[in-house]
């Protein structure tokens, strides 16, 4: 299938709209554009460009995971620093005004109807774009594609992929089930984050609340760092999730 993009606004687009497989893949921190009317938020490029701002590689990985599994692909398209998808409105981290390290003036000083504009111009529009997309793919599973940084406030991660879940552990324990025979890479389960840091939002906004199977990879970014990582990556994320949802307790939504 082709990777364009069929359908996009300013906060959202869907990417292999035509797309058969039972399975919706979403990437919330694809993009790292600012829009020039929030003055670059205060930050220099170097914080433009790290990973508070976007997920590094994640968007080249959930691209060809969209094309090898024949799958839709609903991506954002500004920082999550303007305003984090995967967040609902009343989180601080949704526009938050520090993350890890960086200060984020530009965030620091955001009143109530500064903050209504942009859940108003870019969550609502990403929410209702991937309902709309959920809606319209027969009973899918839902995979959210995630990259993280491998040192944190100073400390380095062990962890190389991370399997997050919520409460709904189905898809979680299936990919859980099947790892090493895909990867011998440290993959672990809630890392490097979990339900507690506020990071399952689009999971049980969209899959929890339908009982739809879902998951969120969270892959270490210096894994992902060139093309040709990503793509390796994907593939082999790819046949992972497949193995996975061929299990018997994944029968009913394998792609």
């Amino acid at each position: 299938m082709s990777e364009q993009s069929d359908l996009s606004n300013e906060a959202v687009e869907v990417i292999n709209a035509g797309a058969k497989a039972p399975l919706v893949l979403v990437c919330e921190h694809a993009a790292r554009e600012i829009p020039a009317c929030y003055d670059a938020l205060g930050l220099d490029a170097a914080a433009r460009e790290s990973h508070v701002a976007w997920d590094p590689g994640a968007l080249g990985v959930a691209r060809v995971m969209a094309q090898d599994l024949d799958a839709v692909l609903v991506a954002g398209r500004v920082s999550r620093l303007v305003y984090d998808c995967n967040r609902p409105p009343e989180a601080p981290g949704a526009m938050p005004a520090q993350s890890e390290i960086f200060a984020i003036p530009g965030n620091a000083t955001l009143d109530e109807a500064g903050r209504a504009e942009r859940v108003a111009r870019y969550y609502e529009p990403f929410r209702k774009t991937l309902a709309a997309t959920i809606k319209r793919v027969d009973a899918p599973a839902i995979v959210t594609v995630h990259s993280f940084t491998p040192i944190y406030h100073g400390k380095p991660r062990s962890v190389e992929i991370g399997i997050l879940h919520d409460s709904d552990t189905r898809l979680a324990d299936a990919m859980l089930a099947v790892a090493s025979e895909f990867t011998d890479l440290n993959v672990e389960r809630n890392a490097p984050y979990g339900p507690q840091d506020g990071v399952t939002h689009t999971l049980k906004e969209h899959g929890l609340a339908h009982g739809h199977p879902h998951v969120m990879l969270e892959i270490r970014n210096d894994l992902i760092t060139t093309e040709a990582e990503q793509r390796q990556m994907a593939e082999m994320i790819s046949n992972w999730l497949r193995a996975a949802m061929a299990r018997p307790e994944m029968e009913e939504v394998k792609p």
